[in-house]
């Protein structure tokens, strides 16, 4: 398949690329420890089910939703992806 200027493996690489990326943003967000057992947002008390579940919380369910919902706001653009790539 012609790629223009680009090599043989270029697309692939570009998609493990962005895995790669997504996966160590994932694994940076990640708390260790024991956690807290009130929200730092909203000070409602955290389930020791979530506690348990997820190491180093710091956030109740609604908060973590509400601060997933911004960080997945039009800032987070993958350029990777975007058809202005120095693949074409």
């Amino acid at each position: 398949m012609a790629t223009g200027w680009a090599g043989d493996g270029a697309v692939q690489e570009q998609i493990d690329a962005t895995v790669k990326d997504a996966i160590q943003r994932a694994r940076s967000r990640l708390g260790s420890g024991p956690g807290r057992e009130d929200c730092e947002e909203c000070g409602e008390t955290i389930p020791q089910a979530r506690r348990e579940a997820v190491p180093g919380v710091r956030l109740c369910i609604a908060c973590q939703a509400a601060s997933d919902e911004d960080e997945s706001g039009p800032g987070s653009y993958n350029r990777r992806g975007s058809k202005d790539s120095q693949l074409r």
